[in-house]
């Protein structure tokens, strides 16, 4: 992808009131993300999940769909907040989460599936563009938070891997 076209991306970033931009070319594909200094690192493709800045409200966590099923009967290994313990995948992004890639397919994972680091966990959905969430840790998933079609909210809990 030419040098120009992406100084002509990054102006358009930083001129509008966008988080993030995905271009695909063929085969090349650049993404630019905006952090919490304003600056907007490129990443060519592959690029891995960017971390969205830390809300300044505290975010609810959601009650996931075994806490439904069993009328939110909190297990001895859960911590305060209502999550089994463990390492919490976060959302980076405001959208709409879903668990499959696509309605008739089957999640990318389940309640005690191994996962590896990488592994994707689910989309998120953002101005018509599918965000994959990888895995940041390997382990077992013990907790998925939210339900597919639902909205999800920066730093949102998603996951948890033990």
């Amino acid at each position: 992808m030419d040098l120009r076209k992406i100084k002509k991306l990054i102006d358009l970033l930083e001129e509008s009131n966008l988080a993030e931009l995905e271009i695909k070319e063929g085969e090349e594909s650049v993404r630019l993300s905006r952090n919490v200094t304003g600056v907007a690192p490129v990443a060519y493709a592959p690029a891995p999940a960017v971390a969205a800045p830390r809300s300044a409200e505290p975010v609810m966590p959601m009650q996931s769909p075994v806490d439904a099923a069993t009328g939110g009967r909190a297990s001895p290994a859960e911590t305060g907040s209502g999550l089994p313990a463990g390492h919490v995948v976060k959302s980076p992004m405001v959208g709409t989460f879903y668990a499959s890639p696509a309605p008739d397919k089957p999640p990318f994972v389940t309640v005690g599936q191994t996962v590896k680091a990488g592994d994707t966990l689910g989309i998120i959905e953002a101005m018509k563009m599918f965000n994959p969430i990888e895995a940041d840790a390997s382990g077992t998933v013990l907790a998925i938070t939210c339900e597919s079609g639902q909205p999800v909210e920066f730093d949102q809990p998603l996951f948890v891997i033990g």
